[in-house]
C-alpha cells in the first residue's frame, strides 16, 4: 500500500529527469589527518543525487543524514582526505536513494598556509580548497581535488606599449629600456585548478597551491611593509603574464608533476583577472584530460 505521506515517491506529473537534486550550503567541521598532522576545516558541502523522470521528488533529508553519519564522525576519527570523504558519501547516497543512478558531493573550505613575506617575517595566507566526489550506479566513483588561489598578474601588452613610449620620450636611455621591466597595469587574479585523483594516487592541496601561485606574476599577501611592497612589485613586473599564460603554465606543470597519471585523468584550470583599466575582467580556461594535453 502506498504511503500517502511519502509525497516525494509519487509519480511526477511532468516526466523529465533531473540531473542534480539535493541540499547546498551545509556547514560542517571536518577533521583531516595528513602525514604532516591534523587540521580542522570549517567546510561547506553541497550534496546531490539525480532524479528519475517518473519520481516527483528526492528525499533530501537522506542527504543530510549521510552528512551527519560520515562528516560528523571525522571529529572522532579524522578522514585522510576530503576527496575520500566525498567519495564515500557518494557511495552511501546511492545506497540510501535506491532510485538514483548518480550522486555528487562538493566540499569547500578556507585553508591557511604560512608564507614567507620577506627574510624577516612570515604571514598566514588564505586559500580555498575543494574536493568533489561523483558516484555512479555501476559502482564507479570519481574523486577530484582542487584549489583557488588569489594572486596578481601584470599586463605584458601594456608594458611593451609603455616601453615604446618611453624609448621615444627618453631617447638617451632607450638601450637600457629594452632590457628592463617598465610600468604596466596590473590585476588581482583568482585562479582555480581542479584535478581528478586516480584511485591509486594521491594529490596534496599544498602542491596544487604551489603550482598555481608559482604560475602567476606574483602572490598577494595580507601584510607588506614598504620594502616588501617594492620587492613584490618588481617581481610582478619582471614576470608579466596574460591569463592565457597563467593557464598554460599550470597545465605544463601539472603534466610534469603528475606524469604517471592516466590519459583519462580530468583537469580544469580557470584564471580570471580583475582588470584595473577596464570595466570588464579577463578570463582563460581549459577543461580537458591528460590524454588531450599530451597529444
Amino acid at each position: 500500500m502506498e504511503d500517502s505521506t511519502d509525497v516525494q515517491s509519487r509519480v511526477a506529473e511532468k516526466r523529465f529527469k533531473l540531473t542534480r537534486v539535493g541540499v547546498t550550503g551545509v556547514k560542517k567541521p571536518i577533521v583531516v589527518k595528513r602525514p604532516w598532522g591534523e587540521r580542522t576545516l570549517n567546510a561547506t558541502l553541497d550534496i546531490y543525487v539525480d532524479l528519475p523522470s517518473d519520481q516527483k521528488g528526492s528525499h533530501m533529508s537522506r542527504n543530510v543524514e549521510v552528512s551527519g553519519e560520515l562528516v560528523d564522525k571525522t571529529v572522532r576519527e579524522p578522514v585522510d582526505g576530503l576527496e575520500n570523504l566525498a567519495a564515500r558519501m557518494c557511495e552511501l547516497l546511492l545506497e540510501r536513494h535506491e532510485y538514483a543512478s548518480y550522486s555528487e558531493v562538493d566540499i569547500r573550505s578556507d585553508y591557511f598556509l604560512e608564507r614567507d613575506v620577506s627574510g624577516r617575517k612570515k604571514s598566514l595566507e588564505n586559500y580555498q580548497i575543494r574536493a568533489k566526489g561523483e558516484g555512479y550506479k555501476d559502482g564507479e566513483v570519481k574523486k577530484f581535488v582542487g584549489v583557488t588561489v588569489t594572486g596578481w598578474t601584470t599586463c605584458p601588452c601594456a608594458m611593451e606599449g609603455v616601453r615604446e613610449k618611453f624609448e621615444e620620450k627618453y631617447d638617451e636611455i632607450s638601450d637600457q629600456l629594452k632590457d628592463m621591466p617598465v610600468i604596466t597595469h596590473n590585476q588581482r587574479n583568482n585562479t582555480t585548478l581542479m584535478i581528478e585523483v586516480p584511485s591509486d594516487r594521491e594529490v596534496e592541496v599544498n602542491d596544487l597551491i604551489d603550482i598555481v601561485e608559482g604560475s602567476l606574476s606574483a602572490p598577494t599577501h595580507e601584510i607588506l611593509k614598504r620594502d616588501d611592497e617594492a620587492n613584490i612589485v618588481i617581481q610582478a613586473h619582471e614576470n608579466p603574464k596574460f591569463v592565457e599564460d597563467v593557464v598554460r603554465d599550470i597545465l605544463s606543470k601539472i603534466l610534469k608533476n603528475y606524469d604517471d597519471f592516466p590519459d583519462s585523468t580530468h583537469v580544469e584550470v580557470r584564471s580570471e583577472s580583475e582588470e584595473s583599466i577596464h570595466k570588464h575582467n579577463a578570463l582563460a580556461e581549459r577543461v580537458t584530460t591528460f590524454g588531450k594535453l599530451r597529444e
